[in-house]
């Protein structure tokens, strides 16, 4: 049975005790920015936040995360903290200030125009720069030394996210051994000869090996990381038939697949709530669906999401099928991203000419197949847009896992709706029964969005029914449990190898 808020605040105390959670990303869950005469308080859409804010509101602690809203200053105490979220306060964030040249060099630079190409296969080209690279280091330690003034000598342990803090779980260790750390690694990880492209690629591994838990949501990305790790010297062994673990330096450091997941029930709950059917009524007036089927991608703008293959996609599903012109649409909504970054604003760029190209070339009269809805939209809104899609596409080109693909099964409880699905993205292993298909194949793209435009009404319910029971079957509480558990039976398992004296054998 799937763990609700409850379950997982009973396996923290089962297996954690009086431990304390801390977490660290880059984005936080709460952005106060100045309106008017007061300061107003929003959540960014991130499929990150959301589900470590599921946890945070379940188990409390303390969250660390890059304070950047324009009123965030204005809102903590002497520690740089807040009481989250606004209307309930059930845990702590503690911002952490960062120049404009440190976040240009770390977030820009290092995070996003070399880590985030190296590690997926969009054939984009990784830009390395070592003064970028000295920002990196610099906010990994900014962000260590938060934590650390933040415990003090308390018992807690340390939950990091992704690939902006690679150095961060050493930095810990190093200061206090006793510490369990653990991270997830949200996007995938690269076969270890393009990893080793990376000029700083040991010391990329030598902080992520300062984990005592380190988490893929694929075994796949888990055995690139175990190759990359055997590459470079470090033992690599089955511990005790628990799964492999890493010998390195005289410490260990366990390496395992963690699917994420999502809130199922509570998403389902609000997708029907009043307030947003009658927003998906609202939007259906408003951009003139009436008589459409609507195919729906919901994705930031980024090379990783394959948006421009599916305008290629539905550009060629048109030209075979020319009937349904004036009778479908593309509805591609999600903000712009990263536009600091070249490849972002010439993507953006290319996005828009496609389209034009597309809407010329079928558009008749008022209407157009696709249409570009670039906007940063709140939750309640696109699970509007859930409920009036026929169809969600996404087509990842690489992906650790996609969120998106289990918020829009969780959301369309009626089961009158498809999923077409990537392959590539890390969510096709268990949403085995949406459609599947190979984004640059484009001929087999088109057919993948007429096949699920004309699927018979039983076969789609019966596929969105076994959809909905494999994403509310593990949910978010499920996948924060089973790193909870894991990370309480490596102190178990310390404990008791200090308490007899044994050492680990070193590497």
């Amino acid at each position: 049975m799937a763990l609700d808020a409850n379950g997982l605040r009973d396996v923290v105390a089962k297996h954690l005790g009086a431990r304390e959670l801390v977490a660290v990303s880059n984005r936080e869950p709460y952005i106060h920015s100045h309106a008017g005469d007061g300061i107003a308080c929003s959540a960014p859409a991130s499929g990150l936040v959301t589900a470590i804010e599921s946890v945070m509101r379940a188990c409390g602690g303390t969250w660390v995360a890059h304070g950047n809203g324009d009123a965030d200053r204005a809102v903590v105490d002497e520690r740089d903290r807040v009481l989250v979220p606004p209307d309930e306060r059930r845990y702590w964030l503690k911002r952490v200030w960062l120049g404009k040249a440190e976040e240009e060099g770390y977030y820009y630079g290092v995070a996003n125009g070399a880590l985030w190409p190296l590690c997926h296969l969009a054939h984009r080209r990784p830009r390395f720069d070592a003064e970028q690279w000295r920002a990196y280091c610099q906010v990994n330690r900014k962000f260590a030394d938060a934590v650390l003034e933040e415990l003090g000598t308390r018992p807690a342990w340390v939950f990091a996210q992704d690939y902006h803090f690679a150095l961060l779980p050493r930095m810990l260790k190093e200061a206090r051994p006793d510490l369990p750390v653990a991270q997830f690694w949200h996007i995938p990880w690269p076969h270890p000869e393009v990893f080793q492209i990376c000029p700083w690629a040991d010391e990329i591994l030598e902080g992520l090996l300062g984990n005592d838990l380190l988490g893929f949501h694929t075994t796949h990305h888990c055995q690139n990381f175990l190759e990359t790790a055997r590459r470079a010297g470090a033992t690599v062994v089955d511990a005790d038939g628990d799964g492999p673990v890493v010998w390195w330096r005289g410490r260990v450091t366990r390496v395992r697949p963690f699917p994420i997941s999502v809130d199922a029930a509570a998403l389902a709950q609000e997708a029907t709530s009043p307030g947003v059917v009658a927003t998906a009524r609202r939007l259906k007036r408003e951009l003139r669906l009436e008589g459409q089927q609507v195919a729906l991608g919901v994705d930031r703008i980024d090379y990783t999401k394959g948006i421009a293959e599916r305008f290629a996609a539905v550009d060629r599903f048109l030209e075979r099928y020319p009937s349904y012109r004036k009778r479908f649409v593309l509805l591609q909504v999600g903000p712009l991203s990263r536009i600091q970054i070249d490849e972002y604003r010439e993507l953006n760029d290319e996005l828009y000419r496609l389209m034009i190209v597309i809407n010329r070339r079928h558009g008749e009269d008022s209407w157009v197949p696709i249409r570009i809805l670039k906007a940063n939209y709140p939750r309640t809104t696109v699970l509007a847009f859930f409920r009036l899609a026929d169809v969600c596409i996404v087509g990842s080109l690489h992906d650790g896992m996609n969120l998106v693909a289990k918020e829009f099964v969780s959301a369309r409880t009626d089961g009158n709706a498809a999923l077409l699905l990537s392959p590539f993205a890390g969510a096709a292993e268990e949403l085995v029964d949406a459609i599947q298909a190979n984004p640059y194949d484009v001929d087999a793209y088109a057919e993948a969005i007429r096949s699920c435009l004309e699927l018979p009404s039983a076969e789609r319910r019966r596929r969105a029914a076994r959809l909905r029971a494999a994403v509310s079957g593990h949910n978010i509480y499920d996948w924060a449990g089973d790193i909870v558990t894991a990370v309480g039976q490596m102190c178990a398992r310390a404990d008791g190898e200090e308490a007899t004296g044994r050492q680990m054998p070193a590497a």
